[in-house]
């Protein structure tokens, strides 16, 4: 049987850093967006509960699917194992977002 794939996304939203799991991440649908699906929080069954984690996992509770602009990606990987999923403050030390342009279909641009 063939291994699933298993992606570990981070990116800013309202000051803070999101690090979340997911099966299938793809540019979607709506230009300038990434669709993030199946998301995967660590096992229940699990005695010692994080904090961290527990927040996330509230936030995301009812979505099946989420949409994270472009720009506000910081990073995508394909991973081996899950790691834990978290939210932290983003104080600037070593995340930028650069201002990219947003381009249309056949290379025209906004402007």
């Amino acid at each position: 049987m063939a291994k699933k794939k298993l992606y570990r996304v981070a990116f800013a939203s309202q000051g803070k850093v999101y690090e979340i799991y997911a099966r299938k991440v793809s540019h979607g649908s709506m230009l300038g967006f990434v669709e993030i699906e199946e998301l995967v929080f660590g096992a229940r069954s699990q005695v010692v509960v994080d904090p961290a984690e527990e927040k996330i996992k509230a936030e995301f509770e009812n979505v099946t699917r989420s949409y994270v602009p472009m720009h506000a990606i910081l990073r995508i990987d394909e991973v081996d194992k899950q790691g834990v999923s978290k939210i932290t403050k983003n104080t600037g030390d070593n995340v930028s977002q650069l201002p990219i342009p947003v381009y249309t279909p056949g290379g025209e641009s906004g402007g």
